[in-house]
C-alpha cells in the first residue's frame, strides 16, 4: 500500500514539474528562445534548490559519470536493509516515506541551481550540506556523452544543456574536444569548479568511477560510513553483487525498473549504444581514436584538469 501511493506521488510530481516548463513556454511564447531557455533554467533551479535544501545526502556527478549505477548499487542496500520493495529505486524521499531511516538522497547533476541562485562560480548552495562527489574521468565520460547526445538525449534538453543540435554531423574527437555541454572540457570545468570549492565545505566526500569499479565493497563501506549508514558486511556485499555490469545489463534490457522512467530503459534494443549501461569500461575513450587523437586528448586533460581528481 506504501509502495503504492509512494508510485502516484512519484508520478504526480513529474507531472506537475512537466505541466510548470508547458506552462513557462506558453506564457513566453513569441519571445526569443534564449530567454525562454534562459527561464526554464531558473525554473529548474528552484526546484533543485528546494530538494538541496530539505535532503540528507546531495550526490553531485556530471551527467555519465556512473550515477545510474551508484544508485541502483544503494538502492538495493537499503532494500535489503530494511525490507522494502524489489525493484524500487531510491528517489529524494521515497525510500525515507517508507523507512525513516533511510536518509532523504538528493541526486543531482547540479546543472540549473547556479541559474537560481545567480552565482555560478560558487557552490554556496552546498556548503553545509552532507556532499558525495561522483567523479569520472573526463575522458571516458565525453565519450559517452556523445553516445547519449547521439542515441539517448531528449529533445528538450539539447538547446537549454548547449548540445550540439541532433542530428548534426560531428566526429566524436571533433565533440569531445569542442565546446559543448558534453565535451572534455565541459566535464573538467565542472570538476575543477568542486575542487576550487571543496575546502569550504562541510562534510565532502569524493568517490572515483574508477576506485568504485576497481574495489568495490571497500568503497562502498567508505561511502556508508561518511553518509552514516550502518550496513553490515552481508548488506554491502549484496549490493555489490545486485549491482555487477551483467546483472545491470540484464535489468535494464527486461525493463525491470521501467517505473523509474525512461532513463533506465534503451532507445533501441538493437543498437548497445543507446542502452544507459552501454560499457562500464575504465579508459574505453581510447578504444575509439587514433594514437595520434589519444595524445591530443591526454595532453589537453593535462594541461586543464585539477590535480584532486588525479587522472593522469
Amino acid at each position: 500500500m506504501k509502495l503504492a501511493i509512494q508510485n502516484v506521488r512519484q508520478l504526480w510530481q513529474t507531472g506537475r514539474k512537466k505541466m510548470s516548463r508547458r506552462i513557462l513556454h506558453w506564457q513566453m511564447r513569441g519571445q526569443p528562445e534564449t530567454e525562454i531557455l534562459a527561464a526554464e533554467r531558473k525554473l529548474r533551479g528552484v526546484e533543485q534548490f528546494d530538494k538541496l535544501q530539505r535532503a540528507d545526502i546531495v550526490v553531485v556527478s556530471f551527467g555519465k559519470s556512473g550515477r545510474t549505477w551508484l544508485r541502483v548499487m544503494i538502492s538495493h542496500l537499503f532494500r535489503v536493509m530494511y525490507g522494502l520493495p524489489e525493484n524500487a529505486v531510491l528517489g529524494f524521499d521515497n525510500f525515507h516515506n517508507l523507512n525513516k531511516s533511510v536518509p532523504k538522497t538528493f541526486f543531482t547533476h547540479d546543472n540549473y541551481i547556479k541559474d537560481y541562485t545567480g552565482d555560478p562560480h560558487s557552490k554556496a548552495p552546498f556548503y553545509h550540506k552532507r556532499v558525495i562527489l561522483l567523479a569520472r574521468d573526463p575522458r571516458d565520460v565525453a565519450v559517452s556523452q556523445f553516445f547519449q547526445w547521439k542515441f539517448r538525449i531528449k529533445p528538450t534538453k539539447v538547446a537549454i544543456n548547449n548540445y550540439p543540435p541532433q542530428g548534426s554531423d560531428i566526429s566524436l574527437f571533433d565533440f569531445v574536444m569542442g565546446d559543448n555541454g558534453g565535451s572534455m572540457q565541459a566535464v573538467t570545468d565542472y570538476l575543477n569548479l568542486w575542487a576550487r570549492e571543496v575546502d569550504k565545505m562541510e562534510h565532502f566526500h569524493l568517490l572515483r568511477y574508477e576506485d568504485l569499479r576497481a574495489r568495490p565493497r571497500q568503497e562502498l563501506r567508505q561511502l556508508l560510513d561518511f553518509m552514516g549508514v550502518n550496513a553490515t558486511e552481508a548488506h554491502v556485499n549484496a549490493a555489490v553483487d545486485y549491482s555487477s555490469y551483467e546483472n545491470m545489463k540484464k535489468m535494464e534490457s527486461s525493463q525491470q525498473f521501467r517505473l523509474a522512467g525512461g532513463r533506465m530503459m534503451p532507445r533501441d534494443k538493437d543498437n548497445p549504444n543507446s542502452y544507459k549501461v552501454r560499457r562500464a569500461k575504465v579508459g574505453g575513450y581510447r578504444d575509439y581514436f587514433t594514437d595520434e587523437e589519444v595524445a591530443a586528448i591526454d595532453r589537453r586533460l593535462a594541461e586543464t584538469l585539477d590535480p584532486l581528481f588525479n587522472y593522469k
